[in-house]
């Protein structure tokens, strides 16, 4: 009777292990990929997705550096390279649904060619 309890127990402390190493690894590639957008290392932010066949427009949503999305975060480090080609990944409806625009004008970056990209894109 008491060994039922146990092999639950072990069940669910074996699968938390599998698991967490999952979340931690999906945040690292964050953190990667915000460095290269601060860095504005165009080359290695594209070979990050290639090894990992991910595609930007897929995970555009759950990527935040310092509370901000990818675009964003590329306006705040005068990121300009990696900035257009975050543009040029994403069609032009989820940028303007993302309000970018709006924040980049707001924040003073209405100027900038980054913003001129983001607003040929995004159809404004």
């Amino acid at each position: 009777m008491k060994l039922l309890p146990t092999l639950v127990c072990s069940a669910v402390l074996a699968g938390a292990m599998v698991f967490a190493p999952v979340a931690s690894a999906d945040q690292q590639l964050a953190a990667s990929m915000c460095d290269y957008v601060a860095a504005d290392d165009r080359n290695r932010f594209r070979k990050v997705l290639s090894d990992y066949r991910l595609r930007l427009r897929n995970i555009y949503d759950g990527v935040v550096c310092n509370g901000e999305s990818l675009v964003r975060h590329a306006f705040r480090s005068n990121a300009n390279d990696v900035g257009e080609f975050i543009i040029r990944q994403l069609p032009g409806s989820q940028l303007a649904d993302s309000g970018d625009i709006e924040w980049a004008q707001a924040n003073g970056f209405g100027d900038t060619p980054l913003f001129a990209s983001l607003q040929d894109r995004a159809g404004s």
